[in-house]
């Protein structure tokens, strides 16, 4: 499953809209609500960031991000 978090880089900095950025991520998961989960856990784990919202991506939705954003996968 595809998801594309938007975050902001600092939790213990307090948050401004123009500082939030976004990650796509893939990871293995059941459902939308198993891949939320793992995901808040591993960037809780791995980095400082405050997470913002998590969008499971569908297909034509990925297909569209791939082509018109900077597309990159993050590895966690």
């Amino acid at each position: 499953m595809l998801f594309k978090v938007f975050y902001q880089e600092d939790k213990d900095v307090t948050p401004r809209r123009e500082n939030t950025r976004t990650m796509y991520v893939e990871i293995d998961a059941k459902d939308k609500l198993d891949g939320t989960i793992k995901l808040r856990t591993l960037i809780a784990e791995k980095t400082n960031h405050q997470i913002e919202f998590i969008d499971l991506l569908t297909d034509s939705a990925a297909a569209y991000e791939k082509e018109t954003t900077n597309f990159e996968l993050t590895e966690l």
